[in-house]
Parts: C-alpha cells; structure tokens; sequence
C-alpha cells in the first residue's frame, strides 16, 4: 500500500487556504499516477482549486472494436483534522492498526478514488482494459466546490456510464450502489446587538445579548424547520423494500455513539437520513466560552445547513431558510446572512443497464447483490450526471465505522485488495454497454 500512503500523506484540506499547495500536489499527484498507467493528463485551473482531467484509452486488443466510455471520479480534497489530541495518531502519518489503515482521507475519498485508478491502471498494464476510460478528480468536494459540475455540463465527450467510488457501505461486507444524493444549502450568520462587548453586571438584562438572540433565531427556526419541506419526492416501493433489509436504525445510531433526535428517530433513520429534509447548527460562536469572563457579547456567529431531499431546489429553500431566519429576529438585532453554498440533490434510476451490469460485477467478487440505497450526503456531481442522463454507478468500500470527517478517519485494509478487484470486474463488465 506504499502508492495509496503516499497520496495520503499529502495534506490536502480544501477548507484551509494554508493548504492551497498541498491540494495542488494532490492533484499532481493523480495526474502522474495517470500518467504512469499510460494515460494522458491535464490539470485545469478554477477560481478556487484545480481539477484534473485524464485518459486512459482501452488495450490494444479492442482497437478494432467500439467500446464504450467509462468516466472515473473522485475527489483528492479531505476535511480539516479538527482537534489533534483525539487522533490515536497523526492524521497524515499513514498507519496500519488491527486491520485498519488510519489517516485522513483513508476513506473520503483519497482510498476509495485509489480503487479506481489502480484498477484502470493494472487492466491497462496487463493489456486487458476493454473500455476507454476517462477520469475527473476535483479538489473542492469538502467545499462544495462546482468546478466539476461545470466540467459536466459543459463536456462535449460525455460518456456511457460513471462510476465513483465515494461512500459508506450501509454495514461491513454488505456491496451497495446509491440511487440518490441529498443537496445542500449552507449559511453563514452573523448578529450584531451593539459597538463593543459589555460588562455584563452593569448592562446585563438591559442589553441586547447577541448570543442570546442568535440562540433564539435558531431555536425558532429548527421549531419550524418542517416548512422547508419543500417539494421532496417520496423513495419509491422498491427502494424501501431494499431498505427494511439493512441493520435497524436504532442500532446504526447507537454504534456511532448517537442519541435519537425523537421517538420516531430510530423507526425512520432512512427515510430521515436518505430522503428528507433536515436544518442543522454546525457551530456556534461569541462571547467567551472557555475562561471566566463576565461578558455580554455584542457578536455572535453560527453556520447552519439545510440537506435536500430529491425534488427539491436549492434555490427555493434558501430563500425560504432566509425569510424564517429574517422573521426570527427580535428588533434592535442586526442579522446578517451570507449563502456559502446551494448543491441540488440527485436521483438516478434503478433500471439503467449500467447499473445491471456492475451490480452483477460486485456480486461475482462480493458474493452478495448489492444493496440499493440512497446516501445523506452531498456530492456535487452526482445531480450533474443525472441531468446529462449519464448513469451514476456510485458505491464505496467505506464502512459506518469509519470514522468519516471525524478523528481516526480509517478503512479496512482487506478493502483495498478487494475493492480493486471489484472496480476490475466492473470496469469489465461495461464493456457490454
């Protein structure tokens, strides 16, 4: 695994502008891996970080022949590490423990995007690729970045099918494809109560406190966060077939350590979690949280999200999202609202040949059929395929216990033999597209 350590070392946090190098040199680094495989490569410069386009044409064999178009994407940008001390190791230090390879980006996405890239490189090199591959990478996924989604839209080639390799497998050694991304709307707040903090023994209980009012403005919108459900489309008969298959949602919360928002939290993970709309507090800050200080703050800031369900438009729920947030402050309070991000959802059809075939590929290595799911999170490109009707083949061989975008981030290391095999016999098997 000395290729995929080295990629991992790489420190390529696209939410830090201190990292800006380290991204470049995680998209560097894909180019030359292209390259080696005997590919072509190009990085193309965004407005925020770069994206790397490649080839890798079929084997020699099916020159004679019409092959299909295989796209191949994945995302070399990681989440920030967060607090070192809860790292049982350093996050870009690449180390194997009990059957696990711990770094950041071990399984978003550096890991999994390796699976497919070493399995187009290993079939071109045997003299075995048999369809005509063609690879994007961005560097802005943890951003919600669109350089890709332009990169989509504007691509005169297109291709016959994608495949990315980019999510949690719903529970260990159970293969899955996703039909369905959530979208996402994201905000950051500001509320302004005054000039200059003030003692809070002399002004305390006679002045706007801007942590109070900013506690108040989301408390009344989360109670009225059932009103940006707003054009959702319901998970068809066959998905929720699929998913009273997998491990009950009361036992998904509890492995990670959760605790159910509600009563009805457990029975309705999925549905909640898969194909609903859910408002969250991301953070929260003012004041002085941390030493003694009677204070009254007179700034505070938070970051909220809105995930989208498949149907809805992000434009719409923002607006929404702001009118809730306008109407929850209280006179005298300044609130300022700045729209950071607005990624639509996407929903995919179960009935693509596409999805036939690699299904059937992963359950000639797996020996299991995949399970069909939906993912609650966020992938730029997903919705962008979708609207081109190229179809979206998107699993992973990240497991719930992973620790995405947490400390101790890890993958299993006998995923990796398998999940290049796996890619293997997918990429094969689209040759009869």
């Amino acid at each position: 695994m000395s290729e995929l350590d080295e990629f991992l070392r790489i420190p390529s946090v696209s939410a830090d502008p201190a990292h800006a190098a380290d991204v470049q040199n995680a998209v560097e680094w894909v180019a030359r891996f292209v390259r080696g495989a005997g590919g072509e490569a190009e990085i193309r410069k965004t407005p925020r970080h770069p994206l790397m386009v490649g080839a890798i044409a079929a084997s020699r064999r099916f020159a004679n022949q019409r092959v299909p178009t295989v796209l191949l994407y994945g995302h070399v940008d990681v989440q920030p590490v967060g607090d070192l001390e809860l790292w049982d190791s350093p996050p870009f230090e690449p180390q194997v423990r009990d059957g696990w390879l711990y770094a950041r980006g071990a399984a978003d996405d550096k890991g999994n995007l390796y699976l497919l890239l070493k399995a187009a490189a290993l079939l071109a090199q045997r003299g075995t690729l048999p369809v005509n591959v063609r690879i994007v990478c961005d560097a802005e996924e943890e951003i919600v970045g669109d350089s890709v989604v332009e990169f989509v839209r504007n691509d005169p080639e297109g291709a016959d099918a994608c495949v990315i390799f980019d999510g949690p497998m719903p529970e260990r050694d159970v293969p899955y494809f996703v039909l369905g991304t959530r979208g996402v709307v994201y905000h950051h707040l500001t509320v302004q109560t005054g000039h200059r903090d003030l003692h809070s023994g002399v002004f305390g209980g006679a002045a706007l406190n801007a942590l109070t009012v900013l506690t108040r403005i989301l408390t009344e919108v989360s109670d009225r966060a059932d009103t940006l459900r707003l054009g959702t489309d319901s998970p068809s008969k066959l998905e929720l077939e699929e998913w009273v298959k997998l491990t009950p949602g009361g036992d998904v919360l509890s492995a990670q350590g959760a605790r159910p928002a509600d009563p009805r939290a457990a029975a309705e993970f999925y549905e909640r979690t898969w194909a609903a709309t859910a408002f969250d507090i991301n953070g929260i800050r003012g004041g002085e949280p941390d030493l003694q200080k009677t204070v009254l703050p007179v700034q505070a800031t938070a970051n909220v999200s809105v995930r989208l369900a498949p149907g809805q438009d992000p434009q719409v729920v923002a607006e929404a999202l702001e009118r809730l947030l306008g109407e929850a402050t209280p006179p005298g309070a300044e609130l300022n609202v700045e729209r950071w991000a607005a990624t639509p959802p996407g929903l995919v059809s179960a009935d693509s040949q596409a999805l036939k075939l690699a299904c059937e590929a992963f359950a000639r290595v797996l020996g299991r059929a995949p399970v069909l799911v939906r993912t609650g999170g966020t992938l730029p490109i997903f919705p962008a395929l979708a609207e081109r009707g190229i179809p979206v083949l998107m699993t992973g061989f990240d497991v719930p216990e992973g620790n995405v975008h947490a400390p101790n981030e890890r993958l299993l290391c006998e995923y990796v033999e398998l999940g290049v095999a796996a890619a293997s016999e997918t990429l094969t098997a689209l040759a009869a597209l």
